[in-house]
């Protein structure tokens, strides 16, 4: 993108030059007069940083960062603008987030326009109406929540039925564990009155019959989507993936992760990534029962090439608790349709099955995420990890255990005891918290989930994340959750699980480079580490914390280039305070002239 002949005599004059010796070193850029919050704990505070070939060069104060100046460099100056490190996404899904941007958005408010069956209809109607989309042979919607819709139950075939008959549909839960199939696309995908609940799954039938209603849990919906998505070109895979990366890079991310894949994903994606460098560095997991073929080089690695690694392996054990379908040891407050009272979630696996993939992946050396959101789930990972590691010996494998929602004050104590680190998911206080007091896990439960005060009672790490498209990559809503924990209704769900907004934080900085085994690289602003930065529009620690999922990111610098910038907002009427305006002007005139590409 070219910058205009206005943003270049802009820049122009915002630049300092210096006439120094050229012998001495010298920074390519040099940002002063910042808010600078390092993430350093030796070096908390600082108001400008230097940037050379994509690294930090210098963090400090004006006077000594200055000096590295000369008529090469650029100098911006941002006028008191917040910098951070570049967010690190401790789990996610990139690629998928990418199907999220280009399908019909399903999700309720804040986020998006549906309320009840009629508008989800709605959405999906005029998302077929676009001209970009009237060619396609389906018709796909992402985000649907039946917490969150009036009626407080699942869409069925029928439902989507009344929006085509002629055409397939697949809407997916926004939990990513549940999904909608009108009569036409479970036609086409062979589900029939004689089709049985495959292991780990279930087909939801019509009351008092074996006809499929529509509505696929688990493995059931998996095992329908994965035929689906073979059919994606290449084409249309690096366009999901390219907008995956943008979301993401919209909201601070400078290090994204694709949590759950396949090997031909992977191959996917470290192709694109050989053709142009990545706009992010990309982490991927394969799924430990269906990729380990790929478990190895090039794709397996320590370091990114262009932009690009397999950092390690995927297990998943239980489902999603706001969809009813992760494993408890205690029944849920009140049981999905279908089910009677005493209903606590089902497992993926076997105990058995459980404890042979951890002990694959500590007897290769790979590095394991776990995705378990029931206590029951836990108890099944932490047995097997425990009994993989009488067999084979501590060592410093960073396991995770992915979401941990309702993992209790001695699981906890046994995440610190087998030194595994648990990747909460606090944005569920917020989306979900009131849906889990009052449906999922009642009132004493609900005050627990993603327990972080408990974690920091034993100073143990721990990381937050998305998990978009469950949510969408939005940083700030995860801070502000991991701080607050308030829920729609305004409740404050769990207040000794509250955390400071330092904490929280590094929670999505070094502490989640340190989960991947990158914390002397990236998660803070110190010399010699790589140039992702993040300007946001207020100061994380200074304002009301209230106010944090209000916070603006203006710019993401990835490797000492600037991947995205708030130009637009400008010119938008929904800045809270004039604070913020004045703020994104401020960063708008000073940063434009810097940006080499912008997607």
């Amino acid at each position: 993108m070219k910058a205009s002949l206005f943003t270049l005599t802009a820049l122009a004059a915002s630049f300092t030059v210096f006439a120094d010796s050229p012998a001495k070193p010298f920074a390519e850029t040099i940002y002063h007069n910042a808010d600078v919050i390092t993430v350093n704990d030796d070096q908390p505070e600082a108001s400008a940083v230097a940037v050379l070939n994509g690294k930090i060069l210098a963090v400090g104060s004006n006077e000594q960062v200055l000096k590295l100046a000369d008529a090469r460099t650029k100098v911006i100056d941002l006028k008191g603008i917040t910098m951070i490190p570049g967010f690190i996404d401790a789990h996610g899904h990139v690629m998928n987030t990418g199907l999220q941007a280009v399908s019909a958005n399903l999700l309720s408010p804040p986020d998006g326009p549906v309320t009840d069956i009629a508008s989800l209809q709605t959405s999906l109607r005029q998302w077929a109406e676009k001209p970009i989309n009237k060619a396609q042979d389906f018709i796909i919607g992402f985000g649907y929540d039946d917490s969150q819709l009036k009626e407080q139950i699942h869409p069925t075939r029928y439902d989507l039925d009344a929006v085509s008959t002629e055409v397939p549909i697949l809407i997916i839960h926004q939990s990513g564990h549940l999904a909608v199939l009108n009569s036409k696309a479970l036609d086409m995908l062979g589900f029939t009155v004689k089709s049985k609940n495959p292991p780990g799954g279930i087909i939801r039938r019509v009351a008092g019959s074996d006809v499929p209603n529509g509505v696929l849990e688990e493995s059931a919906f998996f095992g329908a989507l994965i035929p689906l998505f073979t059919q994606i070109s290449p084409e249309e895979n690096e366009l999901l993936f390219q907008a995956g990366m943008e979301l993401y890079a919209k909201y601070g991310y400078t290090t994204a992760q694709e949590g759950r894949t396949m090997s031909d994903s992977v191959t996917t994606m470290y192709d694109i990534a050989q053709k142009e460098k990545l706009l992010l560095d990309v982490v991927a997991y394969t799924d430990i029962q269906l990729g380990t073929d790929i478990m190895k080089p090039p794709y397996l690695s320590q370091s990114y090439n262009n932009g690009f690694r397999v950092g390690g392996v995927k297990l998943t054990l239980d489902g999603s608790p706001q969809g009813k379908t992760a494993w408890l040891t205690k029944p849920y407050l009140i049981p999905p349709e279908g089910q009677t009272a005493g209903y606590a979630g089902y497992p993926i696996m076997s105990d058995e099955e459980a404890e042979k993939y951890v002990g694959m992946a500590m007897k290769n050396g790979w590095q394991l995420l776990t995705h378990a959101n029931g206590d029951a789930a836990i108890d099944q990972y932490i047995q097997a990890v425990d009994q993989a590691t009488k067999k084979y010996g501590e060592g410093e494998r960073r396991f995770v255990s992915i979401h941990a929602q309702t993992a209790r004050e001695d699981q906890v104590q046994s995440f610190k005891d087998l030194n595994v680190i648990p990747s909460f998911f606090p944005m569920h206080t917020f989306y979900w918290g009131d849906w889990h007091a009052q449906s999922v896990l009642g009132d004493e439960r609900a005050e627990n989930i993603s327990p972080t005060g408990w974690a920091l009672d034993r100073d143990m790490i721990f990381t937050s994340h998305h998990d978009a498209p469950v949510a969408f990559p939005n940083s700030m809503r995860v801070y502000s959750a991991t701080v607050n924990r308030i829920t729609r209704s305004g409740r404050i769900l769990g207040k000794d699980q509250r955390v400071s907004s330092m904490t929280a934080l590094k929670a999505q900085t070094i502490w989640a480079a340190y989960q991947h085994f990158e914390e002397d690289t990236k998660g803070s602003i110190e010399v010699g580490k790589i140039a992702d930065l993040v300007l946001l529009s207020d100061n994380p620690l200074e304002i009301d914390p209230m106010e944090l999922a209000d916070i603006t990111v203006l710019s993401t610098i990835k490797d000492g280039e600037v991947i995205y910038t708030q130009e637009a907002a400008i010119a938008d009427n929904s800045c809270s305070t004039s604070r913020k305006c004045q703020a994104l002007a401020t960063h708008t005139f000073m940063i434009a002239g810097l940006i080499p590409h912008i997607h």
